[in-house]
């Protein structure tokens, strides 16, 4: 394999929440190329949010190394690992993680704020709020009424999306997100996904997305299911 073409890489990794607890993750080699789409599976609890936490340098393993873009990044600092996710990965969390005193469009063009690299993008071929309203659109929210909005107000479906558009504005190199379909109906969910590839297809971006609803899976390029490569879990099944 031609590590330039890897966007991710994972190798002996060990991570526990405390520790005296057991591993909650043992994960011998993980890797993902360049503008893949890779649909991680598993079970609620199963580790899927705390493995998204590591690729994205929330976590620190205890052991191994997580390679992103060729960058160790439990190498470096705190500081640094923000500036580093700022500019290189889009992060769609289970929780949304919006701010309610913004709206809609201040939410969605708030990672502009934090890295050049992908406000710089942005304005090479277009501006900033025309941007983000082009995103939102595509995720059928075009109500002017709804832009101007604090997120609060907006319903858990439209907060879902709202949150998608954020991690995607300015063509982040890798886009991970976390069970994102989770508040939409069928048809509202399909259209989420096709913009969601669509969209990491046209910026040859690396798409991670974790779900525990493996009828999505077609949709993806790849489907690895969490058990399969984390040792940990391996062996808590062998205790039963």
């Amino acid at each position: 394999m031609n590590e330039k073409q890897t966007a991710i890489q994972i190798k002996q990794l060990e991570f526990s929440w405390k520790e005296n607890l057991p591993l909650t993750l043992n994960i011998e080699k993980l890797d993902i190329q360049n503008g893949e789409r890779v649909f991680i599976k598993g079970a609620s609890g199963s580790g899927k949010s705390t493995l998204l936490s590591l690729l994205g340098g929330v976590l620190l393993p205890q052991k191994g190394n997580v390679e992103i873009l060729g960058q160790k990044i439990n190498n470096l600092n705190g500081t640094a690992r923000d500036i580093f996710r700022s500019n290189h990965i889009g992060f769609i969390f289970q929780m949304f993680n919006l701010l309610p005193y913004l709206s809609v469009i201040e939410n969605v063009t708030l990672p502009l704020h934090f890295s050049d690299q992908r406000k710089h993008r942005v304005l090479k071929n277009s501006n900033i709020k025309k941007e983000a309203m082009r995103l939102l659109s595509h995720l059928d929210l075009t109500d002017k009424n709804i832009l101007s909005r604090s997120t609060h107000e907006l319903s858990v479906g439209q907060q879902q999306r709202v949150a998608a558009a954020r991690a995607l504005i300015g063509s982040p190199e890798i886009v991970i997100a976390d069970e994102p379909t989770s508040s939409l109906d069928t048809d509202r969910r399909d259209a989420f996904i096709d913009l969601l590839v669509n969209e990491c297809n046209e910026n040859k971006s690396t798409l991670i997305f974790v779900s525990h609803d493996q009828t999505l899976e077609h949709h993806f390029d790849r489907s690895i299911s969490l058990n399969s490569i984390n040792q940990a879990s391996l062996i808590e099944q062998n205790k039963v």
